[in-house]
């Protein structure tokens, strides 16, 4: 567990902030990578197979933090239950992989887009390009947490390889001072970002292949990290039925086609059966799901999914037996 949130960053700390960063070289992720010395001398297949080589061992990393990774996924399942939110924090590749998963989470699971958000150092503008010197604004981060307002229903996931970064620094101290469950996610052990927040979920995955280029064992790892977090706490939550996507959006014809296809896979009707049922759901895939696993009406399957807050699994079942109770 990682200390209490200490003060408000200011001067003094940010100056003591850029003073820690400025000796990167201790950081394992910062370390020459023997095997990679002469990269520039390789050929094309050699610089590829090494590359590979590592990435074999991102895994095992991510392995090792399991307990950590499925710790995580309890808090935002609590969280969300609650209706509170999932906040990734991050700059850079970290920033940019936080926002991904969080863009992908409301058509995944037809989600509210405001349950999964993300901050990233230098706004939205720097997705698309660079804009590093935003990582050192903490001004920055505060204002943007300020107007996330988060509390105790909610959480804040800090990603960071480094684990030094005084943006996402600054935002889960703040988050965690106005009562929200805070996680880092980093590749260096006993950082300032472990250290602001609860727990840290640390992924060792060591030197890089390009040294200090975190886009690549980092960024995997963490990819890795927040697909497991995200799909697991959606799981939990019974957006998924087996392991189908029961709660994907219908904005589209390909999108129709695959709905018809999971109500297909998920009850074993056949394929007229499922788009009449569908179509009779008004596209929602998880009251379709429910009509023809329980054989009720759309107004029963749609008041089912309300009493169990759209736990599919769960909808199902009180459906059987709404209508087993039902006089004949």
């Amino acid at each position: 567990m990682g200390k209490a949130a200490g003060a408000p960053w200011n001067g003094a700390r940010l100056n003591r902030a850029t003073k820690a960063n400025s000796d990167l070289r201790i950081l394992p992720t910062e370390q020459i990578l023997p095997a990679a010395r002469d990269l520039d001398r390789m050929s094309s297949l050699e610089i590829a197979r090494l590359i590979n080589q590592e990435d074999a061992n991102v895994a095992a990393a991510v392995r090792a933090a399991l307990p950590q990774i499925a710790h995580a996924i309890d808090l935002v399942v609590a969280a969300l239950r609650r209706g509170g939110r999932l906040i990734y924090v991050g700059a850079g590749t970290s920033g940019r992989l936080g926002a991904l998963d969080a863009s992908e989470i409301q058509p995944t699971f037809n989600t509210d887009r405001r349950t999964v958000q993300f901050v990233m150092a230098g706004g939205p503008r720097a997705l698309g390009s660079s804009t590093e010197a935003s990582e050192d604004d903490t001004r920055a981060a505060l204002a943007e947490m300020r107007k996330r307002k988060p509390g105790k229903n909610d959480v804040v996931l800090g990603i960071a390889s480094s684990g030094r970064t005084p943006f996402t620094i600054a935002a889960v101290e703040y988050a965690r001072r106005h009562g929200a469950r805070t996680i880092a996610l980093t590749c260096n052990p006993g950082s300032p970002l472990e250290r602001a927040c609860e727990f840290a979920i640390v992924t060792e995955v060591g030197p890089e292949v390009l040294t200090g280029s975190s886009r690549m064992k980092a960024g995997t790892a963490h990819k890795m990290v927040l697909n497991m977090i995200s799909t697991g706490a959606m799981t939990r939550l019974g957006n998924v039925y087996g392991n189908l996507m029961v709660n994907v959006w219908t904005k589209n014809e390909k999108l129709i086609q695959r709905a018809i296809s999971i109500l297909e896979q998920a009850t074993g009707a056949d394929h007229e059966t499922s788009a009449r049922t569908l179509k009779a759901s008004r596209n929602h895939t998880p009251v379709a799901v429910v009509m023809l696993a329980a054989g009720v009406s759309r107004s029963q399957a749609v008041a089912a999914l309300k009493k169990t807050k759209g736990h599919v699994r769960e909808a199902i079942a009180l459906a059987n037996q709404n209508r087993s109770a039902m006089p004949t």
